[in-house]
């Protein structure tokens, strides 16, 4: 009933817009009978009729006033008169063609109406979507996933509806009333990840993907369901995208300034350790000066001086450390030989771990060019991580080896910890610490982070590397730039080295 109404009123427009024509074809009719006009010069005014109608009316008003003039044509002015029969052959060619030449003129005038309508429908939607892009563009980029963001394209474009169903949120955003399920669709074509379009309600939905980007949006009461879609699901998608960035980079900037808080942070209590710690150490010596002690307060007072001259070395390190975290590496280089260097580390952490066993394979000499303190630092914190998250009575085994002519290779290894594997992609990043190690031991997060880049500064690197035997442990490697030299300089640099 609803599609047979609608026809019937469309062939009424098609009749009502026709009436003016008609009247002009029966005024000419009229006129040329009672002037005796010739059939030809008829016809040719019938077909501006014809023509002046088509730029206005459609297609089939335009083939209703072509029959007419046809018809007209034939029973006033062509003999026999008031008969629709023709008598000479010529006569029907002409009239046939008149027909056929009306119907021509009729359909190319209706395409090139229908062209020129589609053309301005175009420029309109395309003047709509430039001034509703100026408008997204000012909206703040925290409130895209929200109802003000909805509410622009649905008063923009007049639409009974529009929907938002986010990968990241449980339920879609609806603003207006749908009369089609308008959220029921959009969620449907959000899971089903294919697009969705209905002609006949207006509704369409279109799947959005596009980076990180996963969602859907729908439109109902749309008046141009084949132009509009793609061109709104493009707007929101960049709208989405540019929300996305803007809450990255936001949460970036805030994660940068509690990063330079923290290492602020440390440089203020490291500073602030340091004279405590100083007074400590002259307390205990003028105790030592003020007189002899009994063995056992002698016995504690050195546990007191030895234990604070750790700590003033961990204030140190911490300072350090602190520091090269927020500044680039800066090398004061010169020639150095591992080997020595590496034995007098082992040594002291010997010392300091004594239920630890480390065990050193070196060289005799292992040169290159890079900043002691720096290298010693790197070392240290190696050499620290290894001691630290080791089990009592365990091994922490130490190594330099030259990879060709080209790099060193000293490798660091202990027994009785690992690294899960959801953590190794993230122990260089600063202030990151695992969950085992935070049980294990105190720490900054800053130290692999910092010998890493000194590593890099110097032309070499840091690097976690699986465990080689079949025991539980951990390995780092540290791979420093071998120093090319000529034979003839080797005992110069040795003799530098030396000195």
């Amino acid at each position: 009933m609803g599609l047979a109404h609608k026809a019937s009123g469309w062939n009424w427009n098609s009749l009502w817009s026709a009436l003016p024509a008609a009247v002009a074809a029966a005024v000419i009719t009229l006129v040329c009978f009672k002037l005796q006009t010739g059939y030809a010069t008829v016809g040719f005014l019938y077909l501006i009729v014809v023509v002046l109608h088509s730029l206005r009316g459609n297609f089939v008003s335009s083939c209703l006033i072509s029959v007419i003039s046809f018809l007209c044509l034939d029973y006033f002015f062509i003999p026999p008169l008031f008969s629709l029969t023709i008598s000479d052959s010529s006569d029907t060619v002409a009239l046939v063609s008149f027909l056929v030449t009306g119907l021509v003129i009729t359909r190319l005038t209706s395409e090139m109406r229908a062209v020129a309508v589609a053309e301005r429908k175009q420029r309109q939607n395309t003047m709509r979507l430039y001034e509703f892009a100026e408008q997204l563009l000012v909206l703040d980029p925290t409130k895209v996933i929200s109802t003000r963001f909805l509410e622009l394209f649905k008063n923009k474009f007049d639409l009974n509806a529009v929907c938002l169903f986010d990968g990241m949120a449980e339920d879609p955003i609806l603003v207006g009333h749908s009369f089609h399920e308008l959220d029921l669709r959009t969620r449907d074509s959000y899971i089903a990840r294919q697009n969705f379009q209905d002609e006949k309600t207006g509704v369409a939905v279109r799947f959005l993907h596009t980076g990180g980007i996963v969602a859907a949006i729908g439109f109902e009461g749309l008046q141009e369901v084949e132009l509009l879609p793609e061109p709104l699901a493009a707007l929101a998608t960049v709208m989405i995208e540019r929300s996305s960035v803007f809450r990255k980079a936001s949460q970036a900037a805030a994660t940068t300034e509690a990063e330079m808080l923290r290492g602020a942070m440390l440089d203020v209590l490291a500073h602030e350790f340091k004279t405590p710690l100083a007074t400590i150490l002259t307390a205990i010596a003028g105790f030592s000066d003020a007189g002899p002690l009994r063995s056992e307060q002698s016995e504690l007072a050195q546990i007191v001086e030895s234990e604070t001259a750790h700590l003033a070395r961990l204030t140190s390190r911490l300072l350090r450390v602190a520091r090269l975290d927020r500044e680039e590496v800066r090398l004061q280089t010169e020639v150095i030989d591992l080997a020595p260097m590496l034995m007098t580390l082992t040594k002291q952490f010997a010392a300091r771990w004594p239920d630890r066993t480390i065990v050193v394979q070196s060289p005799d000499s292992a040169i290159t060019l890079g900043d002691p303190e720096l290298l010693k630092l790197t070392l240290a914190q190696l050499l620290d991580n290894a001691c630290k998250y080791s089990i009592s009575g365990s091994d922490v085994r130490v190594s330099i080896s030259a990879i060709g002519s080209q790099k060193y290779t000293i490798s660091i290894w202990n027994s009785g910890s690992s690294v899960p594997d959801n953590e190794k992609q993230n122990i260089f990043e600063r202030f990151y610490r695992g969950e085992d190690a935070k049980k294990a031991a105190s720490g900054s997060g800053l130290g692999l982070y910092v010998a890493r880049k000194i590593a890099l500064a110097h032309g070499g690197d840091v690097v976690l590397d699986p465990c080689e035997c079949k025991q539980v442990g951990t390995l780092f490697r540290l791979t420093l730039p071998i120093l090319q030299s000529e034979p003839e300089n080797a005992r110069e640099l040795q003799r530098t080295i030396s000195r």
